[in-house]
Parts: C-alpha cells; sequence; structure tokens
C-alpha cells in the first residue's frame, strides 16, 4: 500500500498521543508530589523501594528503564532530603544499594491515595486504565525488542 500523505499528520501519530498523555499524566501528579516534597521521577524511585525494599541501583535502573547517568542525581536529591540511603553492598563492593530510611518509609503512608486520586482525575474508567496500562506495556516491549535487533542486525 502507497504511503497517505495524511500519515504525517500529527494527530495522527501515536508517539505524540504518548507524549501528549505523559506530559499531561505528569501535570497532574506535580501538585500531589509537591506537597509530597518529590518530583515524578523520585516518586517512581520511591514506589520501587516501597515495593521491594532494599535494591541495588542496577536493579533500581532496570525497574525504571533508566540509566546511571539519569538515577545517580535522583538518589543523591532523595538522599539528601533524608528519605534513602546509599551503601556498597558488603557482598559485592562494586553494588551500591538503596533503602528507605524511617522518613522515607513513612512517607509511603502519605502517598497510598495518589495513584487513585489521579485515576479519579481522569474519568477514565479503571477498566480501560488497566487495558492502557497493558498495551504501553505490550508497545514498550515490543519497541525495546525491535530496537535490539536493529542493534544487533
Amino acid at each position: 500500500m502507497p504511503p497517505d500523505e495524511t500519515d504525517l499528520d500529527l494527530r495522527k501519530q501515536v508517539c505524540f498521543a504518548l507524549y501528549s498523555a505523559s506530559r499531561a499524566l505528569t501535570a497532574l501528579y506535580r501538585p500531589v508530589l509537591d506537597r509530597l516534597g518529590l518530583t515524578y521521577p523520585q516518586y517512581l524511585v520511591m514506589l520501587v523501594l516501597w515495593e521491594r525494599g532494599e535494591v541495588s541501583v542496577k536493579a533500581l535502573g532496570e525497574a525504571l528503564q533508566l540509566d546511571s547517568g539519569t538515577l545517580s542525581p535522583l538518589l543523591k536529591r532523595l538522599e539528601a532530603a533524608g528519605l534513602v540511603v546509599r551503601a556498597r553492598s558488603a557482598r559485592d563492593e562494586r553494588s551500591v544499594l538503596v533503602s528507605l530510611t524511617p522518613s522515607g518509609s513513612d512517607l509511603r503512608e502519605r502517598a497510598t491515595g495518589i495513584p487513585r486520586a489521579i485515576a479519579e482525575a481522569t474519568g477514565v474508567p479503571a477498566t480501560q486504565l488497566a487495558a492502557l496500562r497493558d498495551t504501553l506495556r505490550a508497545i514498550t516491549d515490543a519497541a525495546h525488542e525491535a530496537a535490539t535487533e536493529k542493534e544487533t542486525s
């Protein structure tokens, strides 16, 4: 099938829809997270730590799909805020472990209503949001796989 001139219309671009939705959702989070003293990327780090407890910087980066150059400044700011501590692993000194401080653990209780509040603010039913999340995960996995295949070929 030959390309359609309207293929390049901005409103038809999946990537633009994702970009716009991401910016809009992040804007919804901003005032809520400001009350906790967190940025959105810091909140994501805290979510992983609240879920898993102590993790290595490497595992944290894999969970958030962030490289160490992006993650290190986030962790430094969280550490300066007294929410996390970083320490070399006793088993492997090359590995740095990140864990919550008591203040970081206590912050979890103040954050418990955030996901529901954001979901309600969108006005989209929970079943639709869950389906969208699953679709986005599938798109992300497929895009990572396609990028990896291009790198190896």
